[in-house]
């Protein structure tokens, strides 16, 4: 190309509106190729450098990071990946800032003699929080040896989903809830029930997987407000255990049963967390196997004539 159809970077940073800095930052960088070299060795550049010049600079302005400007620059089919890439991005920085900003509403609008428990409480969870604790406490919680899918399933249904925007009770709801999986006498005191215990005899596989199918039909129920009460969902959680203890559901099954849940221990403060950062629309497993529970109950204070 001649020298006279070429501009010096100087022109081509005059005609883009960038400074001459700018120009060599992006040559440099690989980003705009060179048409020639003066015969002083100066850079001289074509007029196609111009429009591509301009196109860096509104990816750049789209805040895209230099090495994903390179790829959309040298392949065609790239952009729509690098958009999704930052669009992932954006999403994460906008839940960060708004589970932040709860976290700050939460902070200014409590007494002041609360405040110290509450930064205490919300400096230990990083923005936008990480539900990795409570699915590690679910995994050291449930007995051994259970297949994977079926652990899988469990954390899926235990661990509830956080909100994008969340309100200053959701954050404290979860501030609370890591609190609470994170306390060395969680791993300590497991709360465990005697069906995890291997001397009791259940097969845990076994009861897992019917209690999940118990749980998902008692979930209608706690959605339209029912009181606890005999049916199919009753039926399935008591054979669950029936079936893993090998053994047949019997009225002296459904009386020894009884006894055996009153007698458990619990971890009612998990799943009162659960459900203040979840809502009242999405029954936690918690109040499904409390539904259960007190079903059972009623039906052994009450039974059928």
């Amino acid at each position: 190309m001649p020298p006279e159809s070429t501009w010096s970077i100087g022109e081509l940073a005059e005609h883009a509106g960038v400074t001459v800095k700018t120009v060599r930052f992006y040559s440099d960088r690989g980003l705009l190729p060179e048409a020639a070299r003066s015969t002083g060795g100066h850079r001289r550049y074509g007029p196609e450098a111009l429009d591509r010049l301009r196109l860096i600079r509104s990816l750049r302005n789209l805040d895209l990071p230099v090495p994903h400007v390179g790829r959309i620059l040298d392949q065609e089919d790239a952009m729509e990946d690098v958009i999704a890439w930052q669009l992932r991005e954006i999403g994460s920085q906008l839940a960060a800032l708004r589970w932040r900003e709860a976290a700050l509403q939460l902070l200014q609008d409590c007494a002041p003699e609360e405040r110290a428990d509450r930064l205490r409480l919300i400096g230990a969870v990083s923005a936008p929080p990480s539900t990795a604790a409570l699915a590690r406490f679910w995994r050291h919680w449930l007995p051994p040896r259970l297949p994977a899918h079926l652990v899988s399933a469990i954390i899926e249904q235990a661990v509830p989903q956080l909100p994008e925007g969340p309100t200053p009770a959701q954050a404290l709801a979860f501030a609370r809830l890591h609190a609470l999986v994170s306390a060395p006498c969680v791993g300590a005191d497991r709360g465990q029930p005697a069906a995890h215990r291997p001397d009791k005899g259940y097969r845990p596989a076994v009861l897992y997987d019917g209690l999940g199918e118990a749980y998902a039909l008692a979930t209608p129920e706690l959605r339209a407000q029912r009181p606890p009460s005999r049916g199919e969902a009753l039926d399935c959680f008591v054979s669950a255990y029936a079936h893993s203890l090998g053994t047949r559901d019997t009225p002296a099954f459904r009386h020894q049963l009884s006894l055996q849940l009153a007698a458990d221990p619990r971890i009612d403060r998990y799943w009162q967390l659960t459900a203040e950062l979840s809502g009242p629309s999405q029954p936690t497993p918690g109040a499904a196997h409390d539904w259960l529970c007190a079903a059972l109950d009623t039906q052994i204070a009450r039974p059928a004539a």
